[in-house]
């Protein structure tokens, strides 16, 4: 075989790896984007899941739970999914609960399927935010309650340190968790300025 056939064929070669290659490129790539779709609508279907199965465990406790709002903490009004809207921002409260009397609190509960630290700093930043969304709750005092089916050991103390009250979902039923003598941490500008006041009058004596 002379010099010009083996260049020819070797231009013959090169040109099937280089479609060969680039074909193994496009079956690559094809099957990374069909990849990035399953993967897509698995994370909605999850999510999708997540908020039916949330807002199943809110559903079947709510009675049990309204029971223990309003005869265990004396709540006269309980709200189911409380919801406010400012300056494009929003906030949603699972289960809120406040007295028409002279005491002046209100109960914000969080209800959680599985109960993780982020359950914990979620129900702080709701708390923290709610005088901004609810202005006509703005002068009560705060309590905080989470709610959970799913309850880690090591989660338990940390609630109740963070002074929440604690409460388990079991059977549809709601049950507080909180031990006896547990002093729960008051929340809200009405609670801080308490607070100041009983300093300035021990302050004097």
């Amino acid at each position: 075989m002379n010099r010009c056939n083996l260049l020819f064929f070797g231009l013959i070669q090169r040109g099937e790896e280089r479609r060969k290659t680039e074909e193994e490129r496009r079956k690559t790539e094809e099957e990374r984007r069909k990849t990035e779709r399953v993967i897509r609508q698995v994370n909605k279907q999850l999510g999708e899941l997540g908020n039916k199965f949330g807002s199943f465990t809110e559903g079947m406790a709510f009675p049990s739970m309204e029971k223990i709002l309003r005869n265990h903490f004396k709540m006269d009004v309980v709200t189911l999914r409380a919801k406010s809207q400012q300056n494009g921002a929003s906030i949603e409260i699972d289960v809120m609960a406040y007295d028409n009397g002279s005491r002046n609190e209100i109960y914000l509960v969080e209800v959680k399927s599985h109960l993780t630290r982020e359950s914990i700093d979620q129900m702080l930043k709701t708390i923290e935010q709610f005088p901004k969304f609810f202005g006509a709750h703005r002068d009560r005092t705060i309590y905080g309650v989470i709610s959970a089916v799913d309850i880690p050991d090591n989660m338990r103390a940390e609630v109740l340190n963070k002074g929440l009250y604690l409460a388990r979902i079991h059977d549809g039923t709601f049950e507080l968790l909180t031990p006896r003598g547990f002093k729960p941490e008051a929340f809200g500008p009405a609670a801080k300025q308490n607070r100041k006041l009983k300093k300035r009058t021990s302050g004097k004596k």
